[in-house]
């Protein structure tokens, strides 16, 4: 009979209490070798907010909360809803073949595999390397997620290979690469570790958009764009100031890297001049929480907020702005070249900061804001 996850916890907290594996093996009639491997998966820690999770609790959650992000990034990336018309569907999902799996581009919108398929074979552009690498991606998915994440290149092309797909560990690790999947037992402790640091991690904002004086909260955010048919992609970084929703920095890149985060909010450091009593807000990506950008907030004495994972509204201000910036620029525009999409990005946000009245400021533009508070307070020193 099976020992069900409950009762292995309980085991495992009684030897927490200080009982002896010797004891729970003869009370319980588990053999010793097989109770040590319990005790580091099964051990219930306690975060500083009072949640109890497990190791293999917490395996399961990042691998949930893994999909759901997937799923969000999705579906801010296209421009229609689950609701939306078949074929409106498919136009968008296909925009995006090749960034993302085909289980996480169909689950997003709510389409079926195999309609996506005939949708992407149909095309002409589409050769048999394509459409050999996609369904090799998709095994390899398959393989990958019924193992729960644990198995590494060459486990899952011996999975693939008793199922009569052969390939190589190489290639099987070639497109492991490109989907961004590893395996979680190399890392599971430190990714373990790393969600107990990410619990102190918290929403300082909490959705307080007010701000009485210019560089006191920072809000940022990136998005993606495709730039012509060719589906070359960039993504644009943008800081804006709280209090007079002005645009402080951007930059333009065709990678969402660490260095676009760093190097951007270094450019906003040297625009305002001060950092004393600022607080930055963001989502919990990568590049944010990465070594280099943390120690540069430490440098200068920057608190660091972060959005709930799939809360949107946590950051909603620089969501509006992205969403202006497309309504009001992006849409309108054929570009033929990354040149003309950074110049594009440029010229908007000089408007935006200099021409475009903002209702949450009185429709006041942002400069027009700051610069009728530095006369008031000029007026009143």
């Amino acid at each position: 009979m099976g020992i069900s996850v409950q009762e292995k916890q309980a085991l495992v907290a009684r030897y927490q209490t200080g009982e002896s594996v010797a004891e729970i093996c003869a009370s319980s009639g588990v053999p010793r070798i097989t109770f040590y491997t319990w005790i580091k998966p099964y051990t219930i820690t306690v975060t500083d907010f009072g949640y109890k999770v497990s190791q293999q609790e917490f395996i399961k959650m990042k691998q949930k909360l893994q999909k759901l992000e997937q799923k969000l990034e999705i579906l801010q990336k296209v421009d229609c809803t689950a609701s939306a018309p078949l074929q409106e569907k498919l136009q968008e999902l296909a925009k995006l073949y090749g960034q993302y799996s085909v289980h996480a581009l169909c689950e997003a919108l709510c389409v079926s595999r195999g309609t996506f398929y005939n949708h992407i074979f149909r095309r002409k552009d589409v050769t048999a390397y394509d459409k050999r690498r996609t369904e090799m991606k998709e095994h390899i998915q398959k393989a990958f997620d019924e193992s729960q994440q644990r198995f590494g290149a060459s486990k899952i092309a011996v999975v693939l290979a008793e199922r009569g797909v052969h390939t190589s560990p190489k290639y099987v690790a070639e497109l492991m690469r490109e989907m961004g999947l590893q395996s979680v037992t190399t890392y599971s402790k430190r990714d373990y570790q790393k969600s107990v640091r990410m619990e102190k991690k918290q929403n300082i904002l909490q959705r307080q958009f007010q701000v009485s004086e210019p560089n006191r909260v920072w809000v940022s955010d990136v998005t993606c764009f495709k730039i012509n048919e060719k589906y070359i992609y960039v993504y644009v970084f943008v800081i804006l100031d709280l209090f007079s929703r002005k645009v402080v920095a951007h930059g333009v890149s065709p990678k969402n890297s660490t260095y676009l985060i760093t190097s951007t909010f270094k450019r906003a450091i040297q625009s305002r001049g001060t950092t004393q009593g600022l607080t930055f807000h963001s989502e919990q990506r990568a590049q944010y929480t990465s070594k280099a950008f943390c120690k540069l907030l430490r440098m200068n004495k920057i608190v660091q907020s972060f959005s709930k994972s799939g809360r949107p509204h946590d950051n909603a201000v620089a969501e509006s702005f992205f969403a202006s910036m497309k309504r009001e620029e992006i849409y309108r525009t054929q570009y033929k070249s990354e040149r003309q999409f950074r110049e594009s990005i440029d010229s908007y946000i000089i408007f935006y900061n200099t021409q475009r009245p903002h209702s949450t400021l009185a429709y006041k533009t942002p400069d027009k804001f700051e610069a009728l508070y530095d006369a008031k307070k000029s007026k009143v020193g």
